[in-house]
């Protein structure tokens, strides 16, 4: 194990104080970076993220403490934080593929729908209706311009001046409890059982 000579202290939170501490465990962290990442590229990216961020952070550095523990942990949270990051777009890349071309491109101008649907799509069932009123606002909202009307996820978020994540989350939520409500209200009206 590498020995850092201390810092001197008249000058603990200087560029090259950063420099000269932490730059000797670089090759350390991206040996743990690989380990979790699997990944050279993306073990390089979390090293490089964790040095800018323990950079950011070198003012609230105490000097005597344990500084490989301290960059050790900004690696683990930084990990920890792209992880959920990337699986959260997952899950919203992967519940529903259409509404990611949806969101972008909107309705499909190339396929004319059914004239019947044209024509009594607006109407919606006594039990679809009850249990949209259940929603709250911003999901009913939500729910009503995505489904009913088409929009675009862009077109309702500047409608609503929420970010666009917010919008899919809402529509993502919303359509959770309506799925809830509606197999329920069938399974009891029609006899009809979800498999196990």
């Amino acid at each position: 194990m590498r020995v850092v000579e201390p810092v001197a202290e008249s000058a603990p939170h200087t560029h090259h104080a950063f420099e000269h501490a932490c730059m000797p465990h670089q090759p350390e962290m991206f040996g743990i970076a690989m380990r979790v990442c699997r990944d050279p590229d993306a073990a390089k990216d979390l090293v490089q993220e964790t040095l800018l961020r323990a950079m950011c952070a070198w003012t609230s550095f105490e000097p005597g403490s344990n500084l490989r523990a301290w960059l050790f942990r900004i690696l683990t949270n930084s990990f920890i934080n792209g992880y959920r990051k990337r699986r959260r777009h997952q899950r919203f890349a992967t519940e529903r593929p259409g509404d990611a071309l949806a969101a972008l491109y909107g309705r499909d101008q190339d396929c004319t729908d059914d004239l019947e649907v044209q024509l009594f799509g607006d109407e919606l069932c006594d039990e679809v209706q009850i249990a949209l009123g259940r929603l709250g606002p911003e999901y009913r909202d939500v729910v009503e311009r995505a489904d009913l009307r088409g929009e675009k996820y862009k077109d309702i978020a500047d409608a609503l001046e929420v970010p666009i994540g917010t919008v899919m989350s809402r529509l993502f939520r919303a359509r959770r409890v309506l799925e809830a409500e509606l197999t329920e209200l069938a399974a009891r009206d029609y006899g009809i059982r979800r498999a196990a």
